[in-house]
């Protein structure tokens, strides 16, 4: 099993910034892929930004040079750092880490960006 704590949601004002963390522990492998997600209101879950173990990254189009993802894998964490945020980011962001076939979800944070 793995075990998925996120953190670091909150309100902030269009054009602003917030930074997501999520620390994996558990059963940890080397092979993996992990990032983040986000739902909307009335909308689906979508993919925000991945990171595989190789490094390589992956982002939705509409976060593209505005969001990156990295990690510290010594600490098995991913940050996801969200600049020049618009009011339809606004959701509930999830962690995600699947390895071995499996997806594993950390609890969701929600993230506001209001005037």
């Amino acid at each position: 099993q793995v075990q998925l704590v996120a953190s670091g949601g909150g309100l902030v004002q269009p054009g602003g910034s917030l930074r997501l963390s999520c620390a994996a522990s558990g059963s940890i492998a080397s092979i993996y892929r992990m990032g983040w997600y986000r739902q909307a209101p009335g909308k689906q879950r979508e993919l925000v930004a991945n990171i595989i173990s190789t490094g390589s990254t992956n982002y939705a189009d509409s976060v593209k040079g505005r969001f990156t993802i990295s990690r510290d894998s010594a600490k098995n964490t991913v940050y996801l750092q969200m600049n020049s945020l618009k009011p339809e980011d606004t959701g509930v962001y999830y962690c995600n880490r699947r390895q071995f076939g499996t997806d594993y979800w950390g609890q969701g944070t929600q993230v506001t960006v209001s005037s």
